[in-house]
């Protein structure tokens, strides 16, 4: 029997891909309701570098990590640092990532990830169209530079997955670079481009224009805390929230970093491991980017945006907890200017938020086994802002009782062993 579609269906979480489930879910007459204990898509989804790729299909962990992990822990202006502190809790992860790093787990995992990545430029736009701020996404390439040109070949295993995945990519010199991003240091001597994607000008206010919208189509949009939830025996689930209890039918969490702390009281144990960003906004930069720009050295991206260049960047693993540390944002302040020596830094602005990250690279999608009316959609570490369009309309068809033309398989909660 297909599921009750008169009564709402509840969302936790209110980042790009809760909002891209929930327009879905509107577009079908589904009523919805969406939880976020802060403004919906002020956590990651605003703070991310904006690249909105169809051919981000490489995963994090490839063949040969395990040699460069190292080199980049222990590098200061490095992309990767671990607390000490959270040392003991994240190796158990990190073994998972690692193994992960194999070119069969690569080829499977793309595969998987392209599935999700797919047509999310044009679900995009779908999503912004008639809202007047259809804008906010543009055309562009994904310019992955170095300063090493022998460093640089579209012939390795990451382009292979993009070209599987449907992308043309290109190597180009010096010269060709530098006319493409004239701004850029003179010592990156080469690139690989990424044709084909876009970027967001501003991933936040995409976020602001969403919700706008799902509320005139009806969506019920509440901000408050959930600190617990748990079956009904009625039927259903009960939503312990800041000052009330909720109810909910059916359930789609997708809170993000939060999501496994949610369900632990369930009896699962998922290896979400909290990898926390950081960005740096230079509000009058005397600088631009056409394009997203990679320093592969360095590992950061940075792109302009319509109130200023974005620099964003590394992965710091200290738990969900953990507060910031205001030194990587001014790593990733040097290294943009390292990028970008005419970068004016006399006014600048920090952030950071925590990405979701499964040791492979997949994010949790599916009915949750053994929970009837529950749905996981989260995990989508690096890739959210892309994966969440696709997503999200696996998620509304899941939920309305329709079987999507894609093997879940990958995405399933319980992959990792029983929950």
């Amino acid at each position: 029997m297909p599921p009750n579609t008169d009564r709402p269906v509840t969302i936790l979480g209110g980042g790009a891909v809760g909002l891209c489930t929930a327009l879905e879910l509107a577009g079908h007459g589904v009523p919805v309701r969406l939880i976020d204990r802060d403004t919906p898509g002020s956590g990651a989804s605003s703070g991310n570098a904006g690249v909105i790729s169809p051919f981000s299909v490489v995963p994090q962990s490839m063949p040969g990590i395990w040699k460069k992990a190292p080199g980049w822990v222990l590098d200061p202006l490095g992309p990767v640092t671990i607390r000490a502190r959270h040392l003991p809790r994240f190796l158990p992860w990190a073994l998972r990532f690692i193994r992960n790093g194999t070119e069969t787990s690569a080829r499977q995992s793309s595969a998987a990830m392209a599935n999700l990545t797919s047509g999310s430029i044009e679900m995009y736009r779908h999503h912004l169209s008639g809202t007047g701020h259809e804008g906010l996404v543009r055309s562009a390439c994904y310019v992955l530079a170095s300063r090493d040109p022998a460093m640089v070949t579209d012939s390795g295993l990451d382009s292979e997955l993009r070209r599987v995945a449907g992308a043309r990519v290109e190597r180009i010199g010096a010269a060709d670079l530098h006319d493409l991003e004239p701004d850029l240091a003179p010592e990156f001597r080469a690139a690989v481009l990424i044709h084909g994607q876009a970027r967001a000008t501003s991933p936040g206010r995409i976020m602001q224009v969403l919700t706008d919208k799902l509320r005139t189509m009806g969506g019920e949009v509440l901000q408050t805390e959930i600190r617990d939830l748990r079956p009904d025996p009625q039927g259903g689930w009960t939503l312990d929230c800041t000052g009330e209890t909720l109810h909910a039918d059916r359930l789609i969490v997708s809170a993000g970093a939060w999501s496994a702390r949610l369900l632990a009281p369930l009896g699962l144990k998922l290896p979400l491991e909290a990898e926390r960003g950081y960005h740096v906004m230079f509000a009058d930069p005397g600088v631009t980017l056409n394009n997203s720009v990679m320093d592969t050295d360095r590992k950061f991206v940075a792109s302009s945006m319509e109130d200023g260049l974005r620099a964003a960047g590394t992965a710091e693993f200290a738990g969900l907890d953990a507060q910031p540390d205001p030194r990587r944002a001014e790593t990733i302040a040097t290294v943009a200017g390292h990028m970008l020596p005419g970068l004016n830094i006399a006014r600048k602005t920090t952030w950071s938020g925590l990405r979701p990250s499964f040791p492979d690279s997949l994010p949790a999608i599916g009915e949750v086994p053994g929970h009837k009316g529950l749905f996981a959609a989260f995990g989508h570490s690096h890739y959210g802002l892309m994966m969440a369009p696709r997503t999200g309309r696996i998620v509304a068809d899941l939920v309305r009782g329709i079987r999507p033309n894609v093997d879940l398989s990958p995405y399933r909660v319980d992959r990792f062993g029983s929950v």
